[in-house]
């Protein structure tokens, strides 16, 4: 019998235990290999699950709203032209009405602050579909890829080459739950934190490293995002400098023979890898954007309480 995980929230991982990270994986396999699952039994019919994005956003908004209409509920999507929540009203009242109307929110924010106080005066489940903080959603779909192409989470060995932004920070809290190692290649001033480092669990596998080749040696896996995130445009040339030694190219890849390639998207080809490495044969990173729709409807499934 599946656990329960109705009304809970999924804001981060860090307090999901691996068990019922396992559920959800779980499911979205199932569900994956055999879509009947799902299809004929559609058990969010009569939901609604609202979509509220303070960035643009192809993947997260294509999966979940592919996901509801899957299960045979609907979506309504709040976009960037409403502007950041909290400015027309207060967060608490946003929260606290919406509730009324909807069954889940997924939430796509600048700022992690705003996602946890809704969530806070909130009575239906609360998704982070992305913030400055974590992008947990992209992590769960990435060590279901993992678990896909090797067969197995634990033992396996990650190199993350870049920017150490929420991406990398939700990807070392999932590693770390499934008992997998990462290490970080990054240039001095954009690595994990040592208060980031030290929240995780005692015994944990994650370390900084400037050297990319050294991260690379002996990965099972080499993971990279933009250099630069929204809302750091800004940057964009200065970072394309610095960065610039943080390429997944060919001399790279060299360095771990067996690796594959993974990349969370929208990639700047050219820039923080290249099309070799995008496009070649070691690359999962069209698997892995894939994902993002199964373990999302496992999510949504678990969350809302639907029997599947």
């Amino acid at each position: 019998m599946a656990m329960s995980l109705k009304r809970r929230d999924f804001i981060s991982m860090d307090n999901w235990s691996r068990e019922e990270l396992s559920e959800i994986l779980d499911l979205a396999s199932r569900q994956k290999e055999d879509p009947g699952v799902y299809r004929y039994a559609r058990p969010l019919t009569g939901r609604v699950v609202g979509l509220f994005f303070e960035k643009a956003s192809m993947r997260t908004r294509l999966s979940f709203e592919v996901a509801t209409y899957q299960l045979g509920g609907q979506t309504v999507f709040v976009g960037p032209e409403s502007g950041r929540l909290g400015e027309r009203e207060a967060i608490k009242d946003l929260a606290r009405v919406a509730a009324r109307y909807l069954d889940c929110l997924v939430l796509r924010t600048y700022k992690h602050e705003t996602i946890v106080e809704i969530a806070r005066f909130c009575d239906k489940p609360v998704v982070n579909g992305l913030s400055d903080e974590r992008h947990p959603c992209q992590a769960l779909g990435d060590v279901m890829t993992i678990r896909e192409k090797l067969g197995k989470i634990e033992g396996v060995k990650v190199a993350y080459i870049g920017d150490a932004n929420n991406v990398c920070r939700s990807l070392a809290v999932a590693l770390t739950k499934f008992g997998a190692s990462l290490t970080v290649a990054s240039p001095e001033g954009y690595g994990l934190t040592p208060q980031f480092l030290r929240s995780l669990p005692q015994g944990h596998s994650v370390r900084q490293v400037s050297d990319p080749m050294e991260a690379v040696s002996g990965s099972d896996i080499i993971y990279t995002d933009v250099w630069t995130s929204m809302g750091q445009e800004q940057e964009r040339e200065k970072r394309r400098e610095i960065f610039r030694p943080y390429q997944v190219n060919e001399a790279l890849l060299e360095r771990a023979p067996k690796a594959f390639i993974m990349h969370c998207m929208p990639a700047h080809r050219g820039e923080e890898i290249t099309d070799h490495a995008m496009d070649g044969s070691r690359s999962i990173i069209y698997e892995q954007a894939e994902n993002r729709l199964h373990v999302q409807r496992a999510l949504l499934c678990r969350l809302l309480g639907a029997q599947v």
